[in-house]
């Protein structure tokens, strides 16, 4: 309740100043008339996006966190004064039961297609939903994912709840970061070739032409082998990953399987043995949190380029 009256107060204070706002989210135009006072976000690089912009007043909790195991330290002191509400994904009634009037989430972060919980589902008790934009390619077609997906995100959340000087003001510190750490960068005259193997020993599950990693690995120098792979996240089989003989992997650390047994698994595997960054042991690990779209992808292009060109 005290988080949920703080909330208000601060709608309240925000609503002199503040306009109707119509931003897109996917296919959809949403509008608000004011800033959402009861707000929920799904996972974790979404619930950090809303904490770097200040807005945790405007929240009554957090979805998906726990039942995937990515709250680090970093993490559990913005967090500390919010409920989690579902380990993983919500129930519509979950959401309905906290008297939310806002759902930052994704296709395949928090909500499925044909889900029990989507923007039309929620729509009829008042809860507008935004969605992540690396996720839109999940409901119809979308450009290759690039950096300016999570800068979209940024900017759409500062102008849904008022803050939008703020949130210009992040993405263009984001922004000028990124391109003075670039140009100083030193590669070779041909991108790395890397895979990203986020889990699974049948058949891996990794990253696509749509996910964020893909971006992550073009602006620290190299280029994912499945760039061509018209998905998101989705799964391969191992023979397309030794046909592509990638030059290093990026291991995503997340859940019950670590990224040592991750490793470990390629390594230990003959059908893998003369993969090129198998053979060289060149492996670099992202944390759920750096490889999914959020604060955190500046340092994650810092760190893969640290592994890729020793800089």
């Amino acid at each position: 309740m005290k988080q949920l009256a703080l909330g208000l107060l601060a709608t309240l204070m925000a609503g002199t100043a503040f306009a109707a706002t119509t931003v897109k989210s996917c296919d959809r135009d949403v509008t608000f008339d004011a800033p959402p006072s009861a707000a929920i976000s799904n996972d974790v690089n979404l619930t950090e996006m809303m904490l770097v912009l200040g807005l945790s007043e405007f929240m009554v909790g957090y979805t998906g966190i726990s039942g995937w195991k990515t709250l680090d330290e970093d993490m559990r002191e913005g967090v500390a004064e919010l409920p989690e509400l579902s380990a993983k994904y919500p129930t519509k009634e979950v959401l309905i039961g906290a008297d939310a009037d806002f759902f930052f989430a994704g296709w395949n972060y928090g909500m499925k297609v044909g889900g029990g919980v989507t923007p039309e589902t929620l729509a009829p008790f008042g809860i507008k939903v935004y969605e992540l934009t690396e996720s839109c390619i999940h409901i119809g077609e979308k450009a290759k994912v690039s950096m300016d997906d999570m800068y979209n995100d940024l900017i759409n959340l500062g102008k849904i709840f008022g803050v939008e000087e703020q949130a210009d003001t992040l993405v263009a510190g984001y922004r000028a970061e990124l391109d003075n750490y670039k140009s100083t960068l030193k590669t070779a005259d041909k991108p790395l070739k890397v895979f990203v193997y986020d889990s699974g020993e049948d058949r891996p599950f990794t990253a696509g032409r749509y996910a964020m990693p893909t971006a992550l690995i073009e602006a620290a120098g190299g280029v994912n082998v499945l760039d061509d792979f018209e998905k998101s996240w989705a799964k391969v089989d191992w023979e397309t990953v030794v046909e592509k003989d990638p030059e290093f992997v990026v291991i995503v650390n997340y859940g019950t399987v670590t990224a040592e047994q991750k490793r470990d698994f390629m390594k230990q595997n003959p059908a893998l043995a003369e993969i090129d960054a198998v053979k060289n042991d060149r492996f670099v690990t992202l944390e759920y949190v750096e490889a999914t779209p959020g604060p955190r992808n500046i340092k994650a292009v810092k760190k893969l380029a640290e592994a890729f060109w020793g800089e």
